[in-house]
């Protein structure tokens, strides 16, 4: 039987091809099972011991029983392929933890969740609740349950999840008893619009002409007094945004706040970048909120009223005058020109929105604009939209808590109570909160201080995770470069087996192989120059308010290119001060002010450090912009630039002979434009194109038979390249010289 055995096992190493795995398998298979089945170690061992005694040995098991061992099996006559890796699966998003305590409403956990209301509400109707009232209450069970479609793990934890949140929104049917509140209308177009002078007329003051280059660059709010039915609610609260375009987180922050829209146009502009960025605004909003298209400087010889109506049009705003539902209104903010028709508009769209809210209770609301004030320290200017503001009330914003020491009205004048609608300026501020954080009244001053300890480790928790989510990009980022280098490689590799292969056959030539084998070695071996390193020059922003700030950062820092940007490593509010200029020295900034001032004694220690530090300050964005952006330039490595001397045109060709040498090639030219000098660079030009077949230098340059360093325009001469004789008649030998520039972005 094991006779057949071998012989099976010899007919398969015959039928395998020549060379391979399988026929030497297969080989030794033959050898192998020539004499008999194979035993295990230690059967061999007793053996080869039994021997030495002279006994005999054990018996082995039968080729049956040893055929149906698994381990005994005969090896397979064909390897199985090897099968691709299989994609690496996407990561899976980290679960978060989320303090919650024993009960709370819908509304407070769709803010602890930072989810809209609408799309929490949808997503706990598809895992079966019935009732997702903002005011239903959870229980600790449920809330968990939809926290975990949120990829939250609920923590029962009252004391870490105690916050402070804004009271769920009363029924539509008691919000019908609630008294009036005035509207808000955010002013919003394009910069130089006459925005600001719409409102100086509203109210009668002058404060476009006390603005720095006469454009707006802070959110003003203010309530102005208008003619109304009896009943309805007397005034209006505008809100002034600023038009440049370094000003869109403030036009999208009074976007947010605002009941009406009025969109300024001039009417010899029209449409302009930033009124195409505001209706975009408005049209995104969160909420709808009515719009209503002033068309100023109708005035001026230039308007064109009805091209910016067709203009407003082509952007998807209809107005009434072309069959759509905006209202468009004409006017002239210098001579007082439809005014009235403005604010009669304005006042019948506030009363179809029926805007009311409670006048009692804690106060919520929005900070505008907050600074540091000489006298008065920190103080915010908010817009309170629901309950009473007072003086004496404990008021949280993001991180930072107040007990309200002062309110003042827009005009400078102290009051005693803000109602909803009304915008005041807020004194007593422990820290300076931020532009568009949400502010809310808080009992007392214990659970303020609970709450913003809360605040306070749930915003370092979060930036852990940010980090930790960013290095785990980097890292998986790396990663994938490695891997596609390796397969670079590898392809790299099975490319010059190829080709050597090719030239072991005959097939290839090779020249042509070496040539392929050191550019694919050159390029598999990072022949490639790595990329320059990205310059940075690093700032610290002061402003005078949190607003500024925050727009100052978004417009100076996106000024760069890839070889050269900013960093802001530092920024906060108020003037420039000594330990700015130890800071910005320690780290080798500039320091850029907008609308502060640096002390004299704080100049001259900046000028006394060495290196000293520079201190730039100004009233006006563009000026800030241009002064960061010609800096960033001095970052830029020069760049290269040809300069042309001159030109002269191939007229006739002679063959001079030099001894043994082969004959060389004379170019006569004639030289019409500028000089030819043998110090400096020539290039060959070609064709109608002017394409460049040489560049290199000049060998000689001859007049008649004298030797001479230039020729200038109108003159002939004979030139021989080095290294090209290939010259023919109609080229143009070029003479230029290679200088560096500084660099632009």
């Amino acid at each position: 039987m094991w006779h057949r055995w071998g012989a099976t096992a010899a007919k398969a190493a015959v039928r395998a091809p020549t060379g391979s795995e399988h026929a030497l398998g297969w080989a030794r298979v033959v050898v192998r099972y020539a004499s008999g089945p194979p035993r295990t170690r230690p059967e061999r061992q007793g053996a080869k011991n039994q021997g030495r005694r002279g006994a005999p040995a054990r018996a082995v098991p039968s080729a049956k029983n040893w055929a149906r061992e698994p381990s005994r099996a005969a090896p397979a006559a064909k390897a199985e392929p090897r099968k691709a890796p299989a994609p690496r699966p996407p990561p899976r998003p980290k679960t978060q933890t989320l303090a919650l305590p024993p009960v709370l409403s819908v509304f407070h956990l769709a803010r602890m969740l930072h989810v809209h209301m609408r799309k929490l509400q949808f997503r706990m109707e598809q895992i079966g609740f019935d009732d997702a009232r903002p005011d239903r209450l959870l229980k600790f069970d449920d809330a968990a349950l939809i926290a975990a479609e949120y990829n939250r793990e609920a923590v029962a934890n009252e004391e870490a999840a105690f916050d402070i949140f804004p009271r769920p929104q009363v029924s539509d049917e008691a919000r019908a008893a609630l008294p009036l509140r005035p509207p808000v209308v955010t002013i919003m177009g394009h910069v130089d619009h006459g925005k600001t002078t719409l409102l100086d007329t509203l109210r009668s003051t002058s404060v476009a002409q006390g603005e720095a280059g006469g454009i707006t660059q802070h959110m003003g709010a203010f309530s102005v007094p208008v003619k109304h039915a009896p009943g309805a609610i007397g005034s209006v609260t505008f809100v002034d945004t600023p038009g440049h375009a370094a000003f869109s987180m403030m036009r999208s922050r009074g976007t947010s706040i605002t009941d009406l829209a009025v969109l300024v146009v001039a009417a010899d502009d029209s449409v302009m970048p930033q009124t195409r960025e505001v209706i975009s605004l408005v049209r995104d909003a969160e909420r709808p909120v009515p719009m209503v298209v002033a068309i100023t400087k109708v005035d001026v010889p230039n308007a064109d009223t009805q091209k910016v109506r067709y203009d407003l049009m082509a952007e998807g705003v209809e107005v009434e005058d072309l069959g759509g539902d905006v209202p468009c209104v004409e006017i002239s903010a210098k001579k007082k020109m439809g005014l009235d028709a403005l604010e009669e508009t304005l006042a019948v769209l506030a009363e179809m929105a029926d805007l009311r809210a409670e006048t009692t209770g804690l106060a919520e609301g929005r900070i505008l604009e907050s600074r540091v004030e000489k006298g008065r320290g920190n103080v915010a200017t908010v817009l309170v939209q629901r309950g009473a503001l007072q003086p004496g009330d404990v008021l949280i914003c993001g991180t930072t808590w107040a007990k309200v020491r002062q309110l003042l009205q827009p005009d400078g004048r102290t009051t005693k109570k803000v109602l909803p609608g009304f915008a005041a300026q807020v004194a007593g501020w422990r820290e300076l909160p931020q532009a568009g954080d949400e502010m809310l009244g808080v009992q007392d001053e214990a659970q303020c201080k609970r709450a913003i300890e809360n605040r306070k480790r749930a915003k370092e928790e979060q930036a852990l995770l940010v980090d930790a989510e960013k290095i785990d990009q980097e890292r998986r980022r790396k990663a994938e470069e490695d891997a596609q280098r390796e397969r670079d490689a590898q392809m790299a590799r099975r490319q010059l087996t190829m080709l050597q292969r090719a030239e072991q056959e005959g097939t290839m030539d090779a020249d042509a192989v070496a040539a392929a084998v050191r550019e694919e070695r050159l390029r598999t071996d990072g022949g490639a120059e790595p990329e320059p390193e990205r310059r940075k020059l690093c700032l610290i922003l002061k402003a005078d308010v949190s607003g500024t700030v925050e727009a100052l950062a978004g417009a100076v820092g996106s000024i760069g290119n890839a070889l050269a940007g900013v960093q802001i490593v530092a920024q906060g509010v108020g003037d420039v001060t000594e330990s700015d200029i130890n800071t910005a020295h320690a780290v080798g900034a500039h320091i850029i002010g907008f609308n502060v001032q640096a002390p004299r004694g704080v100049q001259a220690l900046a000028a006394r450090v060495q290196p000293a530090v520079p201190v730039h300050c100004d009233r006006v964005i563009y000026q800030i912009m241009d002064h960061v952006t010609s800096r960033v330039a001095e970052l830029l490595p020069p760049r290269e630039e040809m300069r042309v001397l001159g030109e002269a045109q191939v007229a006739q060709l002679f063959q001079i002979k030099q001894g043994a040498r082969a004959a060389k090639t004379i170019a006569g030219c004639r030289v019409t434009n500028g000089l030819v000098s043998r110090a400096n660079e020539v290039r060959v030009l070609r064709g109608t194109d002017r394409r460049e077949v040489f560049r290199g230098r000049l060998d000689t340059l001859r007049h008649v038979k004298k030797d001479v360093a230039e020729m200038r325009k109108g003159t002939e001469c004979g030139m021989a390249l080095d290294g090209f004789d290939h010259v023919e008649v109609g080229d143009v030998v070029q003479c230029f010289t290679t200088v560096e520039v500084p660099a632009t972005l």
